[in-house]
């Protein structure tokens, strides 16, 4: 049987992008707002998504230039996924209403940011193997600049596939794990097709340019020092993570949240959504009912 997903979608306007967002559940459930990582899709979190449906409903945007959201004409600034995520929480929260939060990878950062500069809309804040981004010097900033304008001087295509099958062969080189039929779910889920043919993949090429931006660690640990909302990191076993950051420093920036609790999911990779649904579902549904 092919994979089926039972999320309802939704194209609202934020910050001037057509946004796609996918909802799992009822609207008079607790409301879970959940954000994919780097070049993922909201798609992908259907099992997850499965598990959590006795605890809470879900909105799931499709960050800005993945998925089916618009790409926006000026490229791609760490800060606006944060303000993407206020706006999403105020078109379906209200203005005072908190939330239970959380993400992936990438996701994590931005709600982790969101969660301390917006304390009071964070109940609940659930951070799925992130908060990874190295540490940069100001010395790294002439070589990322210039690496910056070389690449915006190449032509950026999107990368293209001959059917969705040839998709999700490529996915299972990267994620050997996933068996046929979920790779095609995955495929589904980061392409379409072009009209010429080829299955295209969603996301904007211009994701794959190297920002000139220089990340301070020290800036986001002022900031997840203002979260008061219980947080729950979840680490994937078999996770890069640790070796990108360096273990003596997970902690430190841990410490930052007030009130947090640490579990680690076995056997699963960085993808927990992909490895370890099921536990990793377990995991936030015990928390969320702590």
């Amino acid at each position: 049987m092919p994979l089926v997903t039972t999320s309802r979608s939704e194209f609202i306007r934020v910050r001037g992008l057509r946004y796609h967002v996918r909802r799992w559940g009822r609207p008079d459930q607790p409301l879970l707002v959940l954000g994919h990582g780097f070049l993922d899709a909201s798609a992908t979190f259907e099992d997850i998504a499965q598990e959590l449906l006795t605890s809470c409903q879900i909105v799931a945007p499709d960050w800005r230039g993945l998925g089916y959201t618009e790409w926006p004409a000026d490229g791609y600034w760490f800060a606006d996924y944060v303000a993407d995520l206020d706006a999403l929480v105020r078109h379906y929260a209200g203005d005072t209403s908190p939330i239970w939060l959380a993400g992936h990878s990438m996701g994590a950062q931005v709600a982790s940011l969101y969660a301390g500069l917006c304390p009071s809309r964070v109940s609940r804040l659930i951070l799925l193997d992130g908060l990874f981004t190295p540490d940069t010097r100001p010395d790294q900033a002439v070589s990322r600049y210039r690496r910056w304008l070389a690449q915006l001087r190449m032509p950026m295509r999107a990368k293209t596939y001959a059917s969705f099958s040839a998709l999700a062969e490529r996915i299972r080189v990267q994620h050997p794990q996933l068996g046929e039929q979920r790779a095609m779910f995955v495929a589904r889920g980061w392409g379409a097709e072009d009209g010429k043919g080829r299955v295209r993949l969603l996301a904007d090429p211009r994701h794959r340019l190297n920002m000139p931006g220089l990340y301070r660690v020290e800036e986001s640990m002022a900031i997840w020092r203002e979260v008061s909302a219980a947080t729950l990191f979840v680490d994937a076993e078999r996770s890069f993570g640790a070796s990108a950051v360096g273990a003596h420093e997970m902690p430190a920036r841990r410490a930052c949240f007030r009130d947090h609790r640490h579990v680690v999911i076995a056997g699963a990779g960085h993808m927990l959504h992909f490895d370890a649904p099921q536990a990793t579902a377990a995991a936030i549904r015990a928390f969320l009912r702590d």
